[in-house]
């Protein structure tokens, strides 16, 4: 059977050209490029939303989820369209990289012909790339525990966070995960917007110690919902709302309501569900932009926190060690000289 030719498609002024239309990338489902391609133009308006003007690293399936993945993470400056905007941000290192920095649809439609099927954008904006607009709040399941727990962890997060008079929109992760964003002003940096989700989850936690761990280490955290709150490091990034996963049902992590959270399950959206459901209801964070809240008393949490003996905890273990940080030893192997050593 001869191949589909190329095609071009006019998408927000810009021509994108997609090529090998009919290359399998769900082999399972029989998935194509072009499905892929025509999906993100689907969820147009919600998938830009979250990705406008956030450097983005595309993690790429060149020959489908089955072949070989990679994370770009730098857009190269040949072979590239004109119009392609970037942003360059700084890693933990020091060094630098040139993000796709999507302005339009044709953006993501490009990066979709590229083979990307999931978007992992950073929680800051173009204008001020050191300073975080968004927290984000990442329930993990971990041993023992399903999406039925992290559903009512997450909404022991609703209730902290409207004491706080903060709005929280939640997803689903495509897996048995939920996130809860909220938008923030763009005022602090990775550091102590870290810290603060920090606090935010040991008042979670505090809330429901049984059901709800921070606990960095695993061999702590038993059998509870594991709040990741180094999710807010810098470097660390997050599936964005409408983003395939790639899975083999071709998931997609999905805004919900807090409603429509308790009744859901995650496999109930993916690459053909998710297109109806923006049609008939639209995007449930369609107003996640109308407020950008003061982590102030947040920050005011940290200061109680360390007064109380609880300060920072381990960053992710490919960040450079950072002042104030415990040692990145897990409890088990703890001893003297590890501490010791880690100052």
């Amino acid at each position: 059977m001869p191949k589909a030719a190329a095609e071009e498609h006019e998408i927000a002024g810009h021509t994108v050209r997609l090529s090998s239309p009919d290359k399998i990338c769900f082999p399972s489902k029989g998935y194509t490029k072009r499905d892929v391609f025509e999906y993100y133009r689907s969820v147009g308006d919600g998938i830009l939303r979250a990705l406008r003007d956030r450097p983005t690293t595309l993690q790429r399936f060149p020959d489908g989820i089955d072949g070989e993945m990679f994370f770009q993470k730098r857009i190269a400056t040949r072979g590239v369209p004109p119009w392609v905007q970037t942003a360059t941000i700084s890693f933990p290192s020091g060094r630098t990289a040139d993000e796709l920095c999507p302005a339009d649809l044709a953006h993501v439609a490009w990066a979709a012909q590229m083979g990307t099927i999931v978007f992992h954008p950073w929680p800051v904006r173009a204008a001020a790339p050191d300073n975080p607009d968004e927290l984000r709040i990442d329930l993990d399941p971990h041993a023992g525990t399903g999406f039925g727990d992290v559903v009512a962890a997450a909404g022991v997060i609703r209730e902290v966070l409207d004491d706080l008079g903060f709005v929280g929109y939640p997803k689903t992760s495509g897996g048995r995960g939920v996130h809860v964003y909220v938008r923030i002003a763009p005022q602090w940096s990775f550091v102590q917007v870290r810290r603060a989700a920090i606090a935010l989850a040991r008042e979670v936690e505090r809330r429901s110690p049984d059901r709800i761990t921070t606990a960095w280490w695993k061999e702590e955290r038993g059998e509870k919902v594991f709040l990741d709150f180094n999710q807010m490091a810098r470097d660390r990034t997050i599936a964005c709302a409408y983003s395939l996963r790639a899975t083999a049902r071709a998931t997609v992590s999905t805004p919900v309501t807090w409603a429509e959270l308790t009744e859901v399950e995650p496999d109930d959206f993916d690459l053909r569900t998710v297109p109806a459901r923006f049609a008939k209801i639209g995007d449930p964070h369609a107003g996640i932009d109308d407020v950008a809240h003061d982590i102030t008393p947040l920050l005011e949490w940290v200061e109680r926190d360390e007064k109380a003996g609880q300060g920072d905890m381990p960053y992710p273990p490919d960040h450079p060690k950072m002042p104030g940080e415990p040692p990145r030893v897990q409890p088990s192997k703890m001893n003297k000289a590890n501490w010791t050593s880690a100052d």
